[in-house]
């Protein structure tokens, strides 16, 4: 693995003018964003790469070097600027990393794709940024896709880390198989123009949001210009078709070798309150699960400033108490 540090940037997603406005179909021209919002996504961070198995994986990171470690993992198809309304609020306690897995965003395509990589990842990106280096161990905070390979990293690597906050990720029961992703692999498309591209975004799985800013936000950073013209999507196509998805996730849930907490959009379609209480029975009832109200699956987006003070309430908690979770007998769920 190797590093490569690009210094502190303030980077912008593209622009388009206003009026029309993307996501038109939704609303029309974006509202504009409120003041807390223009403020984070302006906090200057440092982008680097570290290389794992052949492809470059980038991430961004703000704070003190030296601080506790915090890692920001995105969902599937995202990228780490889905963490930059919410890192820094994380900036005056933590080091803060954000990850962007290989086959997305500004990260290189693989041929094929698997959970253990994944997982290597998310250690490599903690040591480039220094994540190790504070005076305790890491905190891995993940979203969606990105919580399964937490899973992962949890029971491989468990003992790196002081723990892993898993932000809807479902672990299904035996009666809610889980469909899993579409292996279709079908290309991106190439739109005309930005605005014709950003008009065609939309969240995974389908949800409306009422924070349209922080949509409009993270889907210009979501596309790049096309070798023959126009724009695309950034996220590889064939992810799906060419993945080994490993292990059990229930199993993987109660292997975790650090600390355990799982968040959830209240209202989320994809984290009923059946699959919660599953989850909290596979944990044996005995680690921090956190609703957000009117939340979706989609907590940071739909709720980002009480998922802010969850999050860092529930880091404060931990920072002043000791893990007593143990092994259970629960039998996990067969995943498809």
């Amino acid at each position: 693995m190797s590093g490569e540090n690009k210094g502190i940037v303030r980077d912008q997603p593209p622009e388009i003018p206003s009026e029309g406005g993307p996501l038109a179909e939704f609303k029309g021209a974006v509202p504009p964003a409120p003041e807390w919002f223009r403020k984070a996504v302006a906090t200057p961070y440092e982008t680097g790469s570290v290389e794992v198995q052949g492809a470059k994986v980038t991430y961004q990171r703000w704070g003190r070097r030296g601080a506790p470690g915090l890692l920001l993992v995105h969902g599937n198809g995202a990228h780490a600027h889905w963490w930059d309304f919410i890192a820094p609020y994380f900036v005056e306690e933590y080091n803060v990393a954000a990850i962007t897995f290989a086959g997305m965003g500004d990260s290189d395509f693989r041929e094929s794709y698997n959970m253990a990589t994944f997982a290597e990842e998310e250690v490599a990106v903690a040591e480039a940024a220094g994540l190790f280096d504070g005076p305790t161990k890491p905190i891995i905070v993940a979203h969606s896709f990105g919580g399964f390979v937490t899973l992962v990293t949890g029971a491989k690597y468990g003992d790196r880390f002081d723990g892993m906050v898993i932000v809807d990720s479902p672990v299904n029961p035996p009666e809610r198989p889980h469909r899993g992703p579409d292996r279709k692999g079908r290309p991106n498309r190439v739109y005309p123009d930005l605005a014709a591209a950003l008009s065609r975004f939309r969240l995974a799985p389908p949800q409306l949001c009422e924070n349209l800013y922080a949509v409009d936000y993270i889907a210009r950073w979501s596309l790049k210009k096309a070798d023959e013209g126009g724009w695309t999507w950034k996220f590889d196509p064939m992810i799906w078709k060419h993945f080994d998805p490993g292990k059990d996730p229930g199993e993987l849930l109660q292997a975790a070798r650090c600390r355990v907490a799982i968040i959830r959009g209240e209202n989320s379609s994809l984290m009923p309150d059946e699959v919660r209480e599953y989850m909290r029975k596979l944990l044996g009832y005995q680690v921090p699960f956190i609703s957000i109200p009117h939340a979706d699956h989609h907590v940071m987006l739909d709720q980002p400033i009480a998922f802010v003070a969850a999050l860092r309430t529930m880091l404060a908690e931990w920072t002043h108490s000791d893990p007593h979770r143990t092994v259970t007998e629960v039998r996990p769920s067969s995943q498809a």
